[in-house]
């Protein structure tokens, strides 16, 4: 969607359900050697929950939760275990970084994938148009270097766009 900055813009938005998240445990330096946070999230019947994480979730006396995250963070301490975390912790105006997966799309050329060039569409271009054009040397170094932009699965990995504003 779309919202109206201060100075009377159009800024494209993305609306985000965060939460409700609940803190299932705080690891400390002294006790594991780092600081973190365990948060869990997402709706489940509780009978599909084995009975060590039924265990962990009753430590925390909160109900079972799908997905379990630990994030790492130097202000550990100012959490404490079943306190619920949402939208609100986060203050208009600041910048986050948001991590995710991309979307899949399939097997894709080197044009689509790596935006490639591609070959010339006349004069005597034979049937090259969107291939990738050489791969590397013969003889010296008589092989392809690891890392060399293909065609291949498109998508589906994790992608993190950094400094977004919160509004």
């Amino acid at each position: 969607t779309q919202v109206w900055d201060e100075n009377n813009r159009v800024v494209p938005v993305t609306v985000v359900k965060a939460g409700p998240n609940v803190v299932t445990q705080v690891r400390t330096n002294d006790v594991d050697g780092y600081e973190s946070v365990q948060i869990a999230f997402g709706e489940i019947d509780p009978r599909k929950v084995n009975k060590p994480l039924k265990g962990h979730f009753a430590k925390a006396d909160v109900t079972p939760r799908r997905h379990l995250v630990e994030i790492r963070t130097a202000a550990a301490s100012e959490y404490t275990l079943g306190q619920e975390i949402t939208a609100e912790a986060f203050e208009s105006g600041v910048k986050v970084d948001v991590t995710a997966k991309s979307k899949g799309k399939g097997f894709a050329g080197v044009m689509k994938r790596h935006n490639f060039k591609g070959g010339k569409a006349s004069h005597g271009a034979h049937r090259v148009h969107r291939m990738p054009g050489s791969i590397g040397g013969c003889a010296t170094p008589g092989r392809v270097f690891k890392g060399m932009r293909m065609a291949g699965r498109m998508g589906n990995e994790r992608v993190t766009t950094q400094n977004l504003t919160v509004h």
